[in-house]
């Protein structure tokens, strides 16, 4: 067995480039102690100590001599150069990134929320310049422009063309004339069918609404705005029950505002105070997409369970109570506010609760 260790030892030194005498040196000590071993295999504990030592002393030795045989400057260099680098640090960055998205949480717009552009100070151009770029023509596109042209040069082509050119005009003209009459027939068999043609191939209102959204926003989506609407309701209601309009200006229209602001101020005038608190918010469904005006609007419809509590300007409760728990119905109309709308800044639209509706109200405790 030691005989196999020093011939390994030689190999590897003989690979790090160690002196002959030293291998050698190192072969007939480790044949030496393998003769003691077989003669009687009867060494003391301070021998076996100082062997140990000893071969530790041999490994620090051929570390040196292996550090010293690459100590390179290119080697030093690429050694210094990975330390500046931090590995570490990127390598934890380039997990952070993955992380978030596989989590889908990255930084994304919020589609209920106006987010300014970071203040930049440099100055605008106004200027606007009209540059004329060549256009690239493949080989066989300029060969075919060039048989064309050559085409439209011959004398019958020429002759064909002034005999076809009044034939196509005619027929244009016919054709206007016989639109028109369709177009403009008071028969009814005639309206009758115009009414199934555009019944069937009329483009319908969510399609056009849909379009309208992705032509402002081509970012636009549905499921992420669902998301938003989910996470929106249950501080828009809180403020609503409250009369917070610091909070309803953040998702809520003018309209909404103004409404708020009425109710609450008729019902202090006549001593009604609401302490409900929202328990419960369930998923919420899309009813409708359609359009009003110009403006896209998306119906969502959800319930939530909160208690009914209703207070005098005493506090003493007057209708419902601390226990009493109602199942509310609401439908929500979120209109899409363009870019122009929203003012210097804005780079994309955003939703706005146009319309707060309870759909009905049942009480379970």
């Amino acid at each position: 067995m030691k005989e196999k260790i020093s011939s390994a030892k030689e190999e590897v030194k003989g690979s790090f480039g160690i002196g002959e005498e030293e291998s050698s040196q190192s072969m007939g000590n480790s044949a030496q102690h393998g003769a003691d071993v077989k003669d009687g295999g009867k060494a003391s504990s301070g021998e076996q100590k100082y062997e140990h030592s000893g071969s530790g002393d041999t490994a620090e030795t051929i570390f040196g001599k292996f550090k010293s045989g690459i100590s390179s400057p290119k080697v030093s260099l690429a050694f210094q150069r990975l330390k500046e680098a931090k590995v570490v640090d990127l390598a934890k960055k380039g997990y952070d990134i993955v992380k978030d998205e596989l989590n889908g949480n990255p930084s994304r717009r919020k589609h209920l929320e106006h987010t300014s552009p970071p203040s930049s100070t440099a100055e605008r151009s106004t200027r606007t310049d009209i540059v004329v770029l060549p256009s690239k023509q493949s080989h066989w596109s300029k060969k075919w422009e060039a048989f064309k042209e050559k085409m439209q040069g011959h004398p019958l082509f020429k002759r064909v063309s002034g005999i076809s050119e009044p034939v196509v005009t005619k027929s244009q003209e016919i054709a206007e004339d016989m639109r028109e009459r369709w177009e403009t027939s008071d028969n009814p068999i005639v309206h009758k069918i115009q009414d199934i043609n555009e019944g069937i191939f009329q483009e319908t209102d969510a399609a056009a609404s849909y379009k309208e959204i992705r032509r402002r926003d081509p970012s636009f989506s549905l499921p992420e705005f669902v998301t938003e609407v989910q996470e929106a309701i249950r501080p828009v209601l809180n403020a609503y029950i409250k009369g917070d309009v610091e909070t309803l200006k953040k998702y809520c229209s003018p309209e909404v505002i103004e409404r708020c602001k009425a109710e609450h101020t008729a019902y202090q005038s006549h001593g009604i105070f609401f302490d409900n608190k929202i328990l419960h918010v369930s998923d919420v469904e899309v009813r409708e997409t359609k359009m009003m005006g110009t403006s896209p609007i998306i119906i969502v419809a959800f319930q939530t369970q909160q208690i009914y509590c209703v207070r005098d300007r005493e506090g003493k409760i007057t209708e419902g109570g601390k226990d009493t728990i109602h199942t509310v119905y609401y439908a929500w109309a979120m209109q899409q506010v363009d870019v122009e709308e929203l003012g210097e800044g804005a780079l994309y639209p955003i939703w706005k609760l146009r319309e707060i509706q309870q759909i009905g109200v049942q009480a379970l405790i």
